[in-house]
């Protein structure tokens, strides 16, 4: 008699395994950014050469008068 359950124990368990349902798939990681890491790398530069030479020639024109 303990055989006759154990085997039907067993049996109504693996039939529970085969009816769940399956695993859902992981979510999708979220999308990148959309800003590109150059925008405006062009201005920028442009800017920096245009003040380093306004600030190179006020440092240069203010040495020169305190000589």
């Amino acid at each position: 008699m303990n055989k006759v359950i154990t085997i039907l124990v067993v049996l109504f368990s693996i039939q529970g395994v085969f009816a769940a349902d399956p695993a859902l798939p992981p979510p999708t990681p979220a999308p990148p950014p959309g800003l590109p890491i150059d925008g405006g790398l062009v201005v920028l530069f442009v800017f920096a050469l245009i003040s380093g030479y306004y600030l190179s020639k006020k440092y240069i024109s203010t040495k020169k008068g305190s000589l």
